[in-house]
């Protein structure tokens, strides 16, 4: 449709489509932009070209001895220039990428299943749901950078010439080679570090994290001091499991809600700091629902798409 909308093709609908897009997103504009861009150099590289379309298209005819109406020939060169666009548009995207290496070109989003990606520097990203990543096809210059949006676990090549460098909201995360996790939601960004060291940005303030600590920052700017990482919890949608020592009940019901996509509500507020020490290994909902039930001797009860723990 944008190939359309370039060519002044587009019917009144399309244009209308293409509009609401453009508007919708400042991303969509520069994807717009450098498409724009890998046309008019197109047209430059055509009108340079050395190739007797003509004859081309007269050898094309003997060798097949197809003889079609003038409409079908028409139909035939649309697509055929349709074809070369897109090839000299790959072509040009590959020059554009040598020129401007820090472009993402490439991008990877889940929305109800988590996914592992392989990065060019072979670093692994495990996605959780409903999370998307953008990077560089080749990472290029002094950094290796890329973009989070959601949360991820990330496990990273070690390259002490190449800091990995994570941009996610208006915050930094450095490494060298390391694992640790990252989430952020509509109020706050937190780090949990496995291995090795993590420095974290915020409005030129930094703080390092080693393994075993972890640190929230809140929107509205407080950076929250590093604390230890109480527990494994973060690590459910990687491991299959939820690990909970000294566990409060609120926590684990904050993460099965969000593992299940579950309305649980603690009714008690008495209930909600009782501690939980198990593992549940690949579990359904309701089998954790039912530890949690004779583990504390609460009832559970479905209402209304809610599950209340009284």
């Amino acid at each position: 449709m944008l190939v359309t909308y370039l060519l002044g093709e587009a019917n009144a609908e399309e244009i209308r489509l293409v509009d609401e897009w453009l508007a919708a997103n400042p991303e969509n504009g520069n994807y717009y932009n450098q498409l724009k861009q890998v046309w008019e150099k197109s047209k430059l590289i055509a009108a340079s070209s050395s190739v007797d379309t003509n004859a081309a298209w007269n050898r094309f005819q003997a060798r097949t001895q197809v003889h079609k109406a003038k409409s079908r020939n028409s139909l035939f060169l649309r697509v055929a220039a349709t074809v070369i666009f897109v090839i000299g548009a790959a072509l040009l995207g590959i020059y554009l990428n040598d020129q401007y290496g820090n472009t993402p070109q490439m991008a990877v989003s889940t929305i109800e299943k988590t996914l592992i990606d392989t990065l060019p520097d072979g670093s692994v990203v495990t996605l959780n749901k409903k999370s998307s990543i953008s990077y560089p096809k080749k990472f290029k210059g002094n950094t290796r950078k890329i973009q989070l949006k959601g949360e991820a676990f990330f496990n990273v090549s070690p390259d002490k010439t190449k800091p990995f460098v994570i941009d996610v909201k208006d915050i930094q995360v450095e490494v060298v080679g390391t694992s640790f996790n990252i989430r952020e939601n509509k109020e706050s960004t937190s780090v949990i570090v496995e291995t090795g060291i993590v420095k974290v940005t915020k409005a030129g303030n930094t703080i390092t994290l080693t393994a075993g600590e972890m640190m929230e920052i809140i929107d509205s700017g407080k950076i929250i001091n590093k604390s230890k990482s109480s527990d494994k919890l973060y690590n459910y949608y990687r491991s299959k499991q939820f690990v909970c020592e000294d566990t409060p009940l609120w926590k684990l019901v904050q993460v099965l809600n969000e593992a299940y996509g579950s309305e649980i509500v603690i009714t008690r507020s008495e209930l909600k700091d009782l501690k939980i020490n198990t593992t549940f290994n690949d579990a359904s909902l309701d089998e954790i629902l039912s530890v949690i039930h004779e583990t504390f001797l609460i009832t559970v009860t479905k209402k209304d798409n809610r599950i209340l723990l009284q």
